[in-house]
């Protein structure tokens, strides 16, 4: 007992060199506070309940407006006040320019100071100006106006905005045109003989005019003199800013394999916003041609044929066997006969 005390004292104390103490967990950082704020279109007192700006101004004329910024946060938050061109995204969503993007347009019209103070929950109110140059081409001039924080994650700035939409009308002849292009069509055959295939088209409308538009397109397709006409369903298209493009893409069923398709799409553009009265409205079509063989109907029809061929030689082979089994059993018969009246031989007894 007293060699057996010492042992286990020393296997202990090798166990404490060995194996190292974790050290005590450091406290946990503090969470970020939350940052969130709005930006609304407002009068002199606040928000007014519109979703973005719209104004209608002669060139040279100035009009002032006003933004509203709420901080949702628990913090006073100091937000630089910006504005650029606006434009839409691939996906139809009004953005603007970043701040290392050079505005060339509507985004050089507005006027807005550099910075605001907003307390935790509190709005403040904020007035800019917009200029028409005293050169203002007729048509939209689309902007955006945003309240953005910009954030150093590490060794890059984030810069997050939160904005609308300024809409800037300069007065004169409206033109609302849209242009088609990279038009395509493709037909889809149905291998059902009695099924009609599909007719499915691409192209790519620009806006050639000078004012925001939306549309209706228009998509038939008809073979040789109108035969088998097939319309899709009228599409409304997406809002086009001036000079912006957009795929798009449709279907018509139900035509069937005719040889030659034309295929033809007719776009009418509508104004979006401001008056619509007075605007040049310009439709504009384009057509294209697909040439198509039936052949799920040529297979069926050569079947037939063979089908009908094959029965009609049948039925000829059985006239054949037929005629041959007639005249045979009419020769045997002529034969029997010969052989019960003999020729030239004694009379019958008395």
């Amino acid at each position: 007992m007293n060699r057996t005390l010492p042992r286990l004292l020393a296997v202990l104390a090798a166990l404490l060199v060995t194996v190292p103490i974790a050290p005590a967990a450091a406290p946990a950082q503090p969470a970020a506070p939350t940052l969130t704020w709005s930006v609304q279109p407002a009068d002199r007192h606040g928000p007014d309940g519109r979703r973005w700006v719209e104004r209608t101004l002669d060139p040279g004329q100035v009009v002032t407006e006003h933004l509203a910024v709420r901080n949702f946060s628990d913090g006073s938050v100091v937000f630089a006040l910006k504005a650029a061109d606006g434009y839409l995204t691939d996906k139809g969503r009004f953005n603007m320019l970043a701040s290392d993007q050079e505005s060339v347009d509507g985004g050089t019209w507005i006027q807005v100071q550099q910075k605001v103070t907003v307390g935790a929950g509190e709005t403040k109110v904020v007035p800019f100006t917009i200029t028409a140059p005293p050169d203002a081409t007729p048509g939209d001039h689309p902007a955006g106006i945003a309240a953005t924080v910009t954030s150093a994650g590490g060794t890059v700035a984030v810069e997050s905005r939160v904005g609308f939409r300024v809409m800037m009308r300069a007065s004169g002849t409206a033109t609302a045109a849209v242009a088609i292009s990279d038009l395509t069509a493709r037909y889809r055959r149905s291998w059902n003989p009695f099924s009609a295939g599909a007719i499915e088209i691409s192209y790519t409308a620009t806006n050639d005019g000078n004012v925001a538009v939306t549309g209706s397109g228009r998509v038939t397709v008809a073979g040789p003199f109108g035969l088998g006409r097939q319309s899709a369903p009228e599409v409304k298209g997406e809002e086009l800013l001036p000079g912006g493009s957009r795929k798009v893409g449709n279907r018509v069923a139900g035509v069937w394999a005719l040889g030659p398709l034309r295929t033809r799409v007719d776009v009418t553009p509508v104004v979006l916003g401001g008056d619509q009265g007075g605007a040049d409205v310009r439709p504009a079509s384009r057509t294209v041609t697909v040439w198509t063989v039936p052949w799920p109907q040529l297979g069926l029809a050569a079947l037939l044929a063979v089908l009908v061929l094959t029965l009609r030689a049948l039925a000829r082979q059985r006239r054949r066997r037929l005629g041959r089994l007639i005249a045979q059993a009419r020769e045997e018969g002529r034969a029997q006969g010969r052989e019960a009246t003999p020729i030239g031989g004694p009379p019958p007894a008395s």
